[in-house]
């Protein structure tokens, strides 16, 4: 069995940023019941326009319906749901047995996979949900892959697993926090989290106001309650073996150079392993181009039984790499490419061009001119289109990046 590769789409340049670079499907937030009220959600054009370029490539697209909705929030429900099945959605991401029972009896034909937020952690539960009429489950963050092993054996074939092999992992139980209601009043289980587990926090004793002593013994503070992020790639053949038909990938926060350069990684490395699983070998060019994009410290979560690791001193992110930009064309007559700026970016400078199929390559941008042909020493613009003088040949959605810090 080849698992897919599902990656998070944040909008339409990270959904096809996502398909372009080896995502066989893509997960996204709708207009309503999401929990990523501050991703710059789809509205139901841009869903149309999305899925239709997933489904021209032979991909799909679910629709995350997975917030524990109030009452309020199930104003529009039954419409919301047709309006999704309509535009062609594959699956909805559901958390909410009510949503859960308002699909069935509205979309009887629209498939149902179990979000994380359900907190599915052992087969019975599984085995529930799928007499429900829900297709797959997104399992919980907190399993090993023994847990998981037992899972799939004990489960009809007819009920698939998902799981989460990249990204931000959450302190709380996979994402059941009340912190950010609590200090913020923005509800994390109904898309609005401000992530305060990523704060800075000191200990202070009640009589001894404006006394702050450090949870540990320096000057920085701690981050007791903050999460490393997860990281898979080394160990795709232990992934295989769970048979989970599903690899998830988790950021529609993130960039489209963190999409693409995460899709890449494990597309190539699913790939080489189904087609010699016997001589399968990690090559470190998947990690490093998972390196390179912002992130935080790497670890593989709770999948070898040791969650201790999750907790670590810093919640800065490592950006060591840039975006600058987008690869629109090239000729091949006059070895001249168009790009699309995406971070400033100089003549002469050095770049990578990470591309959706082979090697990354490192090129120099030479002649650099704006749209009318002028020279340029910089592009400061957003989105602006600039030219450059490229022997390598490149392609439309070759992806440019640069260190940030030449080395």
């Amino acid at each position: 069995m080849k698992p897919e590769i599902l990656a998070p789409a944040g909008n339409l340049e990270k959904l096809k940023a996502a398909i372009n670079f080896g995502a066989d499907a893509v997960y996204l937030g709708g207009s309503k019941l999401n929990l990523r009220a501050f991703a710059n959600n789809f509205t139901n054009e841009q869903l149309k326009e999305g899925i239709d370029f997933a489904h021209s490539r032979d991909k799909k697209v679910y629709v995350t319906l997975n917030v524990i909705p109030h009452n309020d929030d199930l104003q529009g429900l039954e419409d919301y749901l047709r309006e999704v099945y309509e535009l062609g959605a594959d699956a909805i991401i559901v958390s909410d047995p009510g949503i859960i029972m308002t699909a069935r009896e509205v979309v009887p034909n629209l498939e149902i996979h179990l979000s994380t937020q359900s907190n599915n952690v052992n087969y019975k539960s599984a085995i529930f949900w799928h007499k429900q009429g829900v297709k797959r489950i997104v399992l919980a963050r907190e399993l090993s892959l023994e847990e998981i092993k037992e899972i799939r054996e004990k489960l009809p074939d007819t009920c698939e697993l998902e799981a989460f092999v990249h990204g931000s992992m959450c302190m709380s139980y996979s994402g059941r926090c009340l912190l950010s209601n609590y200090m913020t009043g923005r509800d994390a289980n109904r898309g609005q989290c401000a992530q305060p587990c990523r704060y800075k926090y000191f200990l202070v004793e009640e009589k001894r106001d404006g006394e702050y002593f450090p949870v540990i013994e320096d000057d920085k503070g701690t981050y007791i309650m903050n999460s490393k992020d997860l990281c898979m790639i080394e160990h795709v053949p232990e992934l295989m073996e769970t048979g989970i038909m599903s690899f998830k990938i988790e950021g529609r926060m993130k960039s489209s150079y963190y999409v693409a350069s995460v899709c890449k990684s494990y597309r190539e490395a699913v790939d080489a392993y189904i087609e010699d699983p016997v001589n399968y070998k990690f090559q470190q060019k998947w990690m490093d181009n998972l390196l390179k994009p912002s992130h935080r410290q790497y670890y593989t979560g709770f999948y070898f039984g040791d969650p201790n690791k999750q907790i670590y001193e810093s919640s800065s992110y490592i950006r060591d790499y840039d975006i600058v930009g987008v690869v629109r064309e090239y000729n091949e007559e006059t070895n001249i490419a168009s790009i699309e700026q995406r971070n400033k970016v100089f003549q002469g400078d050095t770049v990578e061009v990470l591309r959706p199929v082979g090697d990354n390559v490192i090129i120099v941008l030479n002649d650099m001119r704006n749209s009318k042909g002028e020279s340029i020493a910089s592009a400061p613009n957003a989105q602006m289109l600039f030219t450059v003088n490229i022997m390598e040949k490149l392609h439309e959605n070759d992806i440019l990046i640069k260190c940030k810090e030449e080395k």
